[in-house]
């Protein structure tokens, strides 16, 4: 029997996706930013983020080749002439007009080993009008944030009064707000997204149901939409089987293993630099698809070798709870609710994969030899392209 045209068009379109986001994994957390409102009306930020990419994307902007190859006396040089391109990525507006930003280099780091990363620190400046008490967040999921975090409008619903936006980071990234020494607050961001932080003193810190949610959230959604990598692993181990038994199986242990690693390294007792984990991460992926390919049935060792990638896969998560600086008094809840909520968004993509395609297809002769394979070649050739691209960038 032939392949019914619309699984075609399925597989066609799934093959397309995983090219067009071929360099395209979550890098959540890749870039920091720390805000800080002073009691002489000034404000300042720093930015720390890797500093190719920064210049890389200031090039792509102004249509100019990209540079690659560049040592630190280089590319700070180049970032040094990029500034004034630069300043105007970083907006900060109180009741809709920009402070404009004084920025220069603080520092830039590249060390010469490889498993540390490189590094540059912008420091920003500028003036706040004397009449502002609060930057607010005028959009739908930042005032779900506002409310986790317990925040209190002192206008009494007014047009917003300030708001926070740097549009030159690759992804979600977190941002650290002081008020005049008051208790930092940090917030998680969506690249190119207009946020704002209270500065008035009516903020009460979350309570402990607020931190639960606020963390399930980000866990889920560290997975859907934004962790493409995990998303592909778990379709990886999705279409080795379709039988529920041996998918719990693997999911149990992938789920057993990056608990372990995510509370160790989230309490200092283990650690491995990123340049390490994201790059085996990627391999992760690249083997479980290849396995798919060369092999039919679930063998014994799968679920070790699942268990032994998702000790990394945990590292991984722990570095995003690290940018997001869990709060000191709520740290189990918000790691456990973190942990809950990737668990919820992996079941949620094994279980829209199983409704979608594999309910229908897994008994026809054809499911194994036009979908699983080239799938499965697809995430391998993905994951095996990550791995070059971790290695070198």
């Amino acid at each position: 029997m032939g392949e019914p045209v619309g699984l075609a068009h399925v597989r066609n379109a799934a093959l397309i996706l995983l090219v067009a986001f071929a360099a395209r994994a979550h890098e959540i957390g890749t870039t920091q930013v720390h805000l800080d409102l002073h009691r002489d009306r000034t404000w300042s930020a720093s930015i720390t983020t890797a500093p190719l990419a920064l210049l890389n994307k200031l090039e792509i902007a102004a249509h100019a080749p990209r540079s690659a190859n560049l040592d630190a006396d280089a590319l700070r040089a180049k970032l040094t002439a990029a500034l004034p391109q630069l300043a105007p990525h970083i907006d900060l507006r109180f009741d809709g007009v920009t402070s404009p930003a004084a920025l220069t280099i603080a520092q830039l780091e590249m060390p010469p080993d490889q498993s540390k990363p490189s590094f540059v620190v912008l420091r920003a400046s500028g003036a706040m009008p004397a009449h502002v008490d609060e930057l607010r967040i005028p959009n739908t999921e930042s005032r779900i944030l506002h409310s986790a975090f317990g925040i209190r409008n002192s206008h009494n619903g007014q047009a917003p009064s300030a708001s926070w936006s740097y549009d030159l980071a690759y992804s979600t990234y977190a941002l650290t707000f002081v008020n005049d020494g008051s208790a930092p607050t940090t917030i998680w961001i969506e690249a190119d997204a207009t946020q704002a932080l209270p500065m008035t003193a009516n903020v009460r810190p979350p309570t402990r149901g607020e931190v639960i949610v606020q963390y399930l959230i980000l866990g889920f959604e560290h997975i859907l939409p934004r962790g493409l990598d995990h998303i592909l692993f778990i379709l990886g181990i999705f279409l080795l089987t379709t039988r529920v038994r041996p998918i719990l199986a693997q999911v149990t242990a992938f789920t057993i293993a990056h608990s372990i690693t995510l509370g160790l390294t989230m309490y200092g007792i283990v650690s491995l630099s990123a340049r390490i984990v994201e790059p085996l991460i990627a391999v992760s992926i690249a083997y479980v698809a290849i396995e798919n390919v060369v092999t039919t049935e679930l063998k014994p060792w799968r679920p070790a070798v699942v268990f032994a990638f998702g000790l990394l896969h945990g590292m991984g998560f722990a570095g995003v709870l690290r940018q997001l600086r869990l709060p000191r008094g709520e740290f189990i809840p918000a790691l456990v609710s973190f942990n809950v909520g990737i668990e919820v968004a992996q079941l949620t993509v094994i279980a829209v994969a199983f409704v979608l395609i594999a309910m229908w297809f897994r008994e026809r002769a054809w499911y194994r030899p036009r979908f699983v394979v080239p799938a499965s070649a697809a995430i391998a050739a993905t994951g095996l392209l990550w791995t070059v691209q971790r290695i070198v960038g």
